[in-house]
């Protein structure tokens, strides 16, 4: 039996059928390589940001290294002239105890007179 011939409505059915296969197949085929792409940008993009944050730390060991070595003069400074302010003050006591008693009774009524108009208000 020979095939019908088909009707000029069938074969824009036909037509509009088959150019929405392959519309189709054609989006799908963009969204995978979009996909791809963007998974690629990500991979790319997590790799430059490890990279920076171990720079970052490396930058921070080092100035923190180089602080401590810095700062090392002055934190043996200041406990010497700690310890030499407590051997005067020391001194200065046994020199005159009465004097420097009245003098710390003095300074804390001063602070508790300040510290107690503090709270009023």
């Amino acid at each position: 039996m020979p095939a019908e011939p088909l009707s000029p409505a069938n074969e824009a059915s036909d037509a509009t059928a088959s150019a929405k296969r392959a519309a189709k197949a054609a989006v799908a085929g963009a969204m995978d390589a979009g996909h791809d792409k963007i998974a690629e940008a990500l991979d790319t993009a997590e790799r430059s940001l490890n990279e920076a944050v171990k720079r970052l730390e490396k930058v921070l060991r080092e100035g923190i290294e180089s602080l401590k070595t810095q700062m090392q003069p002055y934190r043996e400074n200041a406990g010497q002239q700690l310890d030499e302010a407590q051997k005067y003050v020391v001194e200065r006591v046994k020199e005159r105890p009465v004097t420097a008693t009245l003098a710390g009774l003095g300074v804390g009524l001063l602070l508790g007179m300040l510290l107690a108009g503090r709270s009023n208000k």
